[in-house]
């Protein structure tokens, strides 16, 4: 059976649910003053703490300590909170990650205590340093229950799996399932999700970080790609007044304001997202190539500069925008890629993410 926490929360108060701050401490803290967050709220935190930025082991005591001083504040575990388990537990494979991940929490803790695995003979040794220094952060990240059950909703890190007895899902599906928006639930409220970016189910809809709230699936994916992804963000779900909205902050420094009003004609939408890069060129233009997408068989559009030969085959080299956007005069957006042929790749306000003629930037 999972841990989790049912929890009767007070109607008037508002809710709101972050995930997947990814060690991110300043990004965190920028979304809490964004959103105008008080003690008063309820807030959230959905998991993976830990990992890919540089605070991980700052910003699992800041989060202690917020839940320490307000009983408003829930914390559930993420896939990557609970890494220190394999290093406990003498698993070997821990130490290649370590290497690999050097933004990790695990490589944190000894740096503190001015270790490195050049100086630590075996993963027991690793384990001790922990054990010996860290129980207190540690222990809490244990008690971290997997889910909070609340009268209109389910907070999960990855997913349930689908079956009425939901309560007896495994805790490693309900913290690293991939993919949940596409598998569903039994659960007759929303499930609320991080672990999986919700750009990855975009392949053909509109490039964006933001959350995807459908009710129909009574499933919100809120994972933005901090962290992961070039474009990514981190979002915050409001649920107040029986509605859902969201605002989200990213790490997106340039800007440059529109010169001249461009309305897209070409309709063009999608995403190039993990893991499918293996492309079939269709036909070549001069700033982009019309190819088909092998995995998922349906066309994108790919910027040129983005395609790469290996061993005979075509790959789109990351995670690419292959939406079209029209901008209005003087409005201000973010650019991503300013280096290509003819286009810009920009962010707009709303969080869409796309390609417009460089001139009119």
């Amino acid at each position: 059976m999972l841990n989790v926490c049912k929890l009767n929360l007070n109607p008037q108060k508002r809710v709101i649910i972050i995930s997947d701050i990814h060690a991110k401490l300043s990004l965190f803290i920028k979304l809490l003053e964004k959103v105008h967050y008080t003690e008063d709220d309820y807030l959230f935190i959905n998991g993976d703490l830990c990992e890919k930025g540089q605070n991980s082991l700052e910003l699992v005591r800041y989060v202690k300590k917020m839940t320490e001083q307000s009983s408003n504040i829930f914390v559930t575990k993420g896939n990557c909170d609970v890494l220190y388990r394999y290093a406990l537990a003498g698993n070997e494979k821990i130490l290649q990650y370590m290497k690999v991940r050097r933004n990790s929490l695990l490589n944190e803790m000894l740096e503190e205590q001015h270790q490195s695995l050049e100086n630590l003979s075996d993963v027991h040794q690793v384990a001790n340093v922990y054990e010996l220094h860290y129980k207190e952060e540690l222990a809490w990240l244990e008690a971290l229950p997997v889910a909070y059950d609340t009268e209109r909703f389910l907070i999960v890190h990855a997913g349930i799996e689908n079956r009425p007895d939901w309560e007896k899902s495994t805790e490693e599906y309900a913290l690293s399932v991939d993919s949940f928006y596409e598998k569903g639930h039994q659960v007759n409220k929303m499930v609320i999700v991080g672990h999986w970016p919700a750009i990855n189910y975009r392949f053909q809809a509109e490039s964006s970080n933001n959350p995807i709230i459908d009710h129909e699936k009574r499933i919100i994916a809120i994972d933005g790609g901090n962290q992961i992804k070039s474009d990514g963000q981190l979002n915050a779900l409001i649920f107040e007044q029986n509605q859902f909205s969201f605002q989200f902050v990213d790490e997106i420094a340039e800007e440059r304001k529109v010169k001249n009003e461009y309305i897209d004609q070409t309709n063009r939408v999608g995403t190039v997202t993990y893991p499918n890069y293996e492309m079939a060129i269709i036909r070549r233009e001069p700033y982009f190539t019309l190819c088909e997408n092998v995995k998922l068989g349906i066309k994108q559009w790919i910027k040129n500069e983005y395609l790469v030969e290996k061993d005979e085959r075509v790959y789109c080299k990351d995670d690419l925008s292959t939406t079209f956007l029209s901008v209005q005069q003087d409005e201000v957006v973010k650019v991503l890629d300013a280096q290509q042929a003819g286009y810009i790749l920009i962010k707009k306000n709303n969080g869409l993410v796309g390609w417009v003629p460089i001139e009119v930037i």
